[in-house]
């Protein structure tokens, strides 16, 4: 008789078996960890409603921060330029977002000049992120001049206190146990960006039900221990 596979392989490291659960959680603007940029988020929440008539908003700020999240949470048919510099793959959609604009090549800038150009004809929207104000980029006169004309908001990264805030408010959720000794150490040793951090705390949820045990330093270690031994 065939004996059905157990959830966890016990031959298989412990991080794998946490990275095997880590959910694939979609960035939404629900899910987005405000911290210092709760008047950004506002903005651009109204904005997406309707609420104001500029054509474009602009995120801009420092790798981390949370611009890609926003982006992908806003629904928007949605181009990376750090992989099309081009923006080949961009379609003609009514509401179009832009990742990385400081990553356009001249051709992508010509293209994202003449999207905004079109976009803003037919009452569209366009959602642009990058690491500098507009005004500072080393872009074509004409898109720093459009892109500076529409909503600009800089995006601050989280602070540690903002992430240990977050992921304590996350477990109390959950009905998780999660000591300000384990958040710390998580801080400490787990993937650095909030959306990690937050799936780890769901997955790590998942794993005490399943083995019930207790959130301990121990059992952290165990988890976040790398293929060579070493956290």
């Amino acid at each position: 008789m065939l004996k059905s596979r157990p959830l966890f392989d016990s031959d298989l490291p412990m991080r794998q078996l946490l990275l095997d659960l880590l959910p694939a959680s979609p960035p939404t603007l629900d899910n987005f960890v405000p911290g210092g940029n709760a008047e950004t988020l506002t903005a651009l929440t109204g904005w997406l409603a309707g609420e104001r008539s500029e054509t474009s908003f602009c995120l801009w700020g420092e790798a981390g921060s949370g611009r890609s999240h926003l982006l992908l949470a806003s629904g928007f048919a949605y181009v990376d330029a750090a992989r099309d510099p081009a923006l080949a793959t961009a379609p003609e959609a009514e509401q179009l977002a832009v990742d990385h604009v400081d990553a356009l090549d001249e051709t992508g800038q010509i293209a994202l000049f003449n999207h905004f150009n079109r976009l803003k004809m037919a009452t569209g929207m366009l959602l642009t992120a990058t690491d500098q104000p507009p005004a500072h980029l080393a872009l074509r006169e004409d898109l720093r001049t459009r892109l500076g004309s529409g909503l600009i908001y800089r995006l601050l990264p989280l602070s540690d206190a903002d992430k240990a805030a977050a992921l304590a408010a996350q477990a109390k959720e959950r009905a998780l146990k999660l000591t300000p000794e384990a958040i710390d150490y998580l801080m400490r040793h787990a993937p650095r960006d909030m959306r990690s951090l937050s799936a780890f705390v769901v997955a790590l949820d998942r794993y005490t039900l399943e083995h019930k045990r207790a959130v301990t330093l121990p059992l952290l270690r165990e988890l976040l221990l790398s293929p060579d031994g070493k956290n």
